[in-house]
């Protein structure tokens, strides 16, 4: 272990971005200024569409909050990434100072496991809309559901604090550059002085909390969908239940296969460049196409935009049975 004289200071990091490709940085900038932007406009389209609807079923407010964190998500990265890419002069890295990065890595991680949380919740009001639909008003009510977003988003706090304090904990040495354009935890545990697997304890426990206990809700959830839809006698309810899961589902392996490939690994086997590409896609295209996916997958969210539009059409009530077993 380091001795504390060459330990990091309170006094920050660099983060290097892709100051090593001046030549591509303008371009960098405009492509991911345009999909930062189609991401806000996606998520707030969402967001207003949702409110124009006078009667929100537990679905759409799920998808409200799905939004809200996609939204909160991005920015907390690609703001200043962006304002990287265009400063000049950054040659070896833009300067961030200790509190910030923390405070940033705890956002990212934050608002990531909240997301996590949240898509098992959505999966369990799938579970109770198709296989208990009569009593589906009685068991998701708003104050359920409430209490449902709230704890969602506690427990991503939570993890988040605990996994930000074991980090920062550790004592940094030698270089003060992270090859990564934000504050992630791959990034700055390559930089801690030990490396011993006791350093990745917090981030497997991280991961056990944020993927996989999400993950085998989801996965009961959808045991229990596919057992009752097996004893449906109506093709047209088998095929409406699925098509009401099918963007659910899209969203959940998207977002539990990027974060498993990102996290789920030895501190060995970090690649700081591959890592850094990788962590581009995560943050900026898989939050561009949650709203594409359920405004194309999602018939409530179709509605309502079309709604909001102007474009009015002949609607299906947003009700839970498929039909009787």
């Amino acid at each position: 272990m380091a001795s504390p004289s060459n330990a990091t200071e309170p006094c920050g990091f660099l983060l290097q971005g892709f100051s090593e490709f001046p030549q591509l940085r303008p371009v960098l900038f405009l492509l991911l200024l345009a999909v930062h932007l189609a991401t806000l406009s996606g998520n707030l389209l969402i967001l207003v569409a949702v409110a124009s609807v006078p009667s929100r079923p537990p679905m759409l407010l799920f998808l409200c909050q799905l939004s809200a964190i996609e939204l909160c998500y991005t920015l907390v990265v690609v703001p200043r990434a962006l304002a990287d890419l265009a400063a000049p002069g950054l040659g070896s890295g833009s300067p961030i100072s200790f509190l910030a990065c923390a405070v940033q890595m705890q956002m990212f991680v934050g608002l990531g496991g909240a997301e996590c949380f949240l898509l098992a919740a959505m999966a369990y009001d799938r579970y109770v809309a198709i296989c208990h639909p009569l009593h589906y008003a009685a068991v998701l009510t708003p104050r359920v559901c409430a209490r449902l977003a709230l704890a969602c988003c506690l427990g991503g706090l939570a993890v988040s604090v605990g996994l930000t304090l074991a980090v920062f904990h550790l004592p940094f040495c030698g270089s003060r550059l992270l090859v990564h354009f934000f504050c992630d935890i791959t990034a700055l545990l390559h930089r801690a002085c030990t490396r011993s697997y006791a350093d990745e304890l917090p981030l497997l426990g991280a991961c056990f909390v944020l993927l996989l206990l999400p993950s085998l809700l989801i996965l009961a959830s959808y045991g229990a969908i596919a057992t009752a839809l097996r004893r449906l006698r109506c093709p047209g309810g088998r095929h409406k239940a699925t098509s009401t899961c099918a963007s659910h589902l899209a969203v959940t392996l998207l977002h539990y296969g990027c974060a498993t490939f990102m996290y789920v690994r030895p501190k060995a086997s970090y690649s700081p460049r591959q890592d850094r590409m990788l962590a581009l896609v995560y943050t900026n295209v898989t939050p561009l196409l949650y709203p594409l996916i359920y405004s194309l997958r999602n018939r409530e969210i179709a509605t309502a935009i079309r709604r909001m539009l102007g474009q009015r059409r002949p609607g299906h009530a947003p009700g839970q049975g498929v039909c009787e077993p």
